[in-house]
């Protein structure tokens, strides 16, 4: 089986809205390299890891309907969002080959790191979650799953119950596990998300009951001290009283997959029941916290 790559040299401004447009319109994956050769050093909130000038590969079936992918990367090229793209076709092993040659171990906050299964932990004595790239979103990656990450390295607490909802890899649920937390339920209306976070969790020696999985319709009325809910803004709305009835009084809600403009309408659906904290950027991506009243 084969596939078509399409590579794209734009700038560090422009790769958040071609990336995103790319899975809009049909890419499996979407991975970045450095186009030069400027090595970034220290990354942080305000020097995030993309290079001045990146390369955008975008994997696509074979298959897929190329003229409106074209016809889109055509009009940014001409307003000069890109430099420079061209489509090659690869084949599966390849592509394989290549996607596990780019994912690294990432460490977030001071003792959190996700490491692939086929590379050693850079620091045993941290707490390493083993994850490889799959079906369901979340290895880290992300701008949006590395601000939930982060907050829960600085902020878990021992003995918490935590609800993961929108589970998709698992990774979050794992990773308050992993750092304290005594049990979880990961939630998604995904049998492939579910049963990845099974698969994921076996992979790193938990077990039921410290980690179990549902179906939205099957979470009951339990509360938690911690719900996290890394998905998207619109379903976060629509979902804020469903959300803010699995959490204790003065327990936590962590909420991402949020951008910037879309900030204010998010607080004003969670207000009712939480008090909120400022947003916490990471690109253009934010993460809210919230106490229940």
């Amino acid at each position: 089986m084969s596939w078509l790559e399409i590579h794209i040299t734009a700038f560090s401004q422009q790769v958040a809205m071609l990336s995103d447009e790319l899975m809009l319109l049909g890419a499996h994956v979407v991975t970045l390299k450095d186009a030069g050769d400027q090595p970034i050093y220290e990354p942080s909130d305000s020097n995030p890891r993309i290079w001045n000038e990146t390369i955008l590969v975008g994997l696509f079936d074979r298959e897929q309907d190329m003229l409106p992918i074209l016809d889109f990367l055509g009009n940014q090229q001409a307003d000069g969002l890109l430099t420079h793209f061209e489509v090659k076709e690869v084949a599966d092993e390849d592509w394989v080959r290549r996607s596990l040659d780019s994912f690294k171990p990432s460490c977030f906050g001071k003792r959190l790191w996700i490491c692939p299964s086929w590379l050693t932990p850079p620091d045993p004595s941290a707490i390493n979650i083993v994850l490889d790239p799959g079906l369901a979103f979340g290895t880290g990656t992300h701008p949006t799953t590395a601000l939930c990450l982060e907050w829960l390295d600085e902020h878990i607490q021992d003995e918490q119950y935590v609800i993961d909802y929108g589970c998709g890899s698992g990774i979050l649920g794992l990773a308050a596990l992993k750092l304290g937390a005594k049990q979880v339920l990961a939630v998604d209306n995904d049998p492939q998300a579910l049963e990845a976070t099974q698969n994921n969790a076996k992979q790193n020696a938990v077990f039921s009951p410290e980690l179990n999985v549902a179906f939205p319709g099957n979470v009951g009325d339990q509360k938690a001290d911690l719900v996290i809910a890394n998905i998207l803004a619109k379903p976060l709305i629509e979902m804020a009283s469903i959300l803010g009835n699995l959490v204790r009084p003065q327990g936590k809600i962590v909420l991402s997959g949020i951008l910037s403009d879309q900030i204010e309408a998010i607080i004003d659906a969670y207000q009712p029941f939480f008090l909120m904290q400022p947003p916490v950027f990471k690109e253009e991506w934010v993460r809210l916290e919230g106490s229940r009243k």
